[in-house]
């Protein structure tokens, strides 16, 4: 339990000049983003900012992954626009709650571990998927709104220019660091674009014409809604599928950052930290969240490594909701764009191209398959269940075609069966085939010492299996089985023969919190 406590690592270098730039430039782009997820749910712009502060300062406090930026995602919002349409805020804050409590169940319990059996080739799928999606997210800024609503494209000088700014700030982001790295570029580029649009006048599209930020601090609020088995029934659903979006994302997100930096995070602590991060956001009137890998690229592309980048990140983001909302609603939207644009560029694993017709094609197969489902139904957590599951098919399949027999009569007329390979549910056909039952004398030996009884399905085969040497009336041993497929095995006791000095023992390495 004290892993779960232990806050800051005092013996890690903190370059404090990077953190804070660092988190700021992640706090000016929270806001654009926090806002767009809280009107995908329909819900109040501030509902997605209170989200992003309360869900930010806490996992940046106590989750498993310094460096690391969480806040309001599209992930989630996507989840709970249902239930706002048909039940209103009040039933959000209380999903969001209990999310938070599965969450924090999930990293008592130890399950953030399983994130390891994720497939590479669904990692590349993952962030492939993710940096088209924000790509194409940013492509709505180059649209503007008709007098009748209808949105479309921009044509002519805005257009013009809305490409030139986006240009310019990604230029900046991609060639100040050959120059100098002593601020993060990304902040450069704001500032400067800003200071461009601010100071010539320019007529463009800012924050301020997205949404109001402009509040006070959140407000604590217990939801209004009946505590009955109803309002279970009603919320359940939807806290279940949050939180398991917001844990596959966040724990990929994790894995992510700790390839970047070299590092390794700890997933269960994260898991906690989440779940503890929503449980309080939904009592301050926020829409709950998840880890942003984009802002996470952001900030970590910004030299951050501690986790104060992310806690002045969330308290930034709060005082400009409370004192700096009109200057920050003069920001221009071109050069929030473009950092993300730049996020896109660098999320996106350009080396997985080249190896397309150089690994198994199943693993591109996934792959491909991954980044589809992500960029056309925006669902990660979907996206990577279904990778994860397709890949385990495809494992089993393989190891199914692995199994073979070696076969040889010894000196006492004894036919003895030599299995290699695992025997479980996928090859239980290829194993039976490699009997001639027939032809077999009258005493069999199978010796499992290079295999290994891994399901039921296969102890269920071996059963059969010495039932239809028993009915022909011949004796079948079954040698260096397991303790625990020899427990398991039944009406075969009479004819098992067990080499208890070499039979094997299976252990499970056991990760740390």
């Amino acid at each position: 339990m004290r892993a779960y406590f232990k806050i800051f690592d005092f013996k890690q270098q903190v370059d404090y000049k990077n953190e804070i730039l660092s988190g700021l430039t992640v706090a000016l782009a929270l806001i654009p983003e926090a806002v767009a997820f809280a009107l995908i749910a329909g819900l109040s712009p501030l509902t997605g900012l209170y989200a992003a502060f309360t869900i930010g300062l806490i996992t940046s406090v106590f989750g498993g992954r310094p460096g690391m930026i969480s806040g309001a995602t599209g992930a989630v919002a996507v989840v709970i626009v249902a239930l706002a349409k048909s039940h209103g805020v009040e039933y959000i804050f209380a999903a969001v709650v209990l999310a938070g409590v599965i969450q924090m169940l999930a990293g008592f319990l130890r399950l953030g571990k399983f994130i390891r059996l994720v497939p590479h080739p669904v990692m590349f799928g993952f962030v492939n998927g993710l940096a088209i999606v924000i790509f194409m997210s940013q492509l709505v800024q180059f649209k503007t709104t008709n007098e009748n609503g209808v949105m479309h494209w921009m044509t002519g000088s805005s257009l013009y220019l809305m490409v030139g700014l986006v240009l310019l700030t990604m230029l900046i982001i991609w060639g100040l660091p050959k120059l100098t790295k002593m601020v993060p570029s990304s902040l450069v580029a704001i500032l400067v674009i800003s200071a461009i649009v601010i100071g010539f006048n320019i007529d463009t599209r800012t924050v301020g014409d997205i949404a109001s930020i402009k509040g006070g601090f959140p407000p604590f609020h217990i939801a209004d809604v009946p505590f009955s088995f109803e309002t279970l029934k009603i919320i359940f659903p939807y806290a279940l599928i949050v939180a398991g979006v917001g844990l596959i994302e966040s724990l990929l997100t994790l894995n992510l950052v700790d390839e970047i930096t070299q590092t390794r995070g700890r997933g269960n602590k994260e898991a906690v930290a989440q779940g503890a991060a929503n449980v309080v956001t939904g009592f301050f009137s926020g829409m709950g969240g998840c880890a942003m890998i984009g802002q996470s690229l952001i900030n970590i592309s910004s030299g951050a490594r501690a986790r104060l980048s992310g806690i002045v990140a969330s308290v930034m983001l709060l005082v400009f909701i409370m004192y700096g909302s009109s200057l920050i609603e003069r920001l221009p939207m071109a050069a929030l764009t473009g950092v993300m644009v730049m996020v896109a560029i660098g999320t996106f694993e350009w080396a997985s191209i080249s190896m397309v017709g150089k690994m198994p094609r199943h693993d591109i197969f996934v792959g491909i398959l991954v980044a589809a489902i992500t960029v056309l139904l925006h669902n990660l957590a979907l996206a990577v269940l279904i990778g994860v599951i397709i890949s385990a098919l495809v494992f089993a399949w393989e190891n199914a075609k692995r199994i073979r027999a070696r076969k040889y009569v010894d000196d006492q007329g004894i036919k003895h069966y030599e299995i290699f390979g695992p025997l479980f549910f996928g090859s239980i056909t290829a194993f039976n085939e490699k009997f001639e039952l027939l032809n077999d004398p009258d005493e069999v030996i199978i010796d499992f010492k290079e295999s290994r009884v891994v399901d039921m399905s296969a102890i269920e085969a071996l059963n059969k299996l010495t039932e239809r040497y028993h009915a022909a009336g011949k004796q079948l041993h079954l040698r260096h089985l397991s303790d625990d497929c020899r427990l398991l095995l039944k009406n075969a006791e009479d004819i098992i023969e067990v080499n208890l000095l070499e039979d094997p023992h299976y252990k499970l390495v056991v990760d740390k919190v």
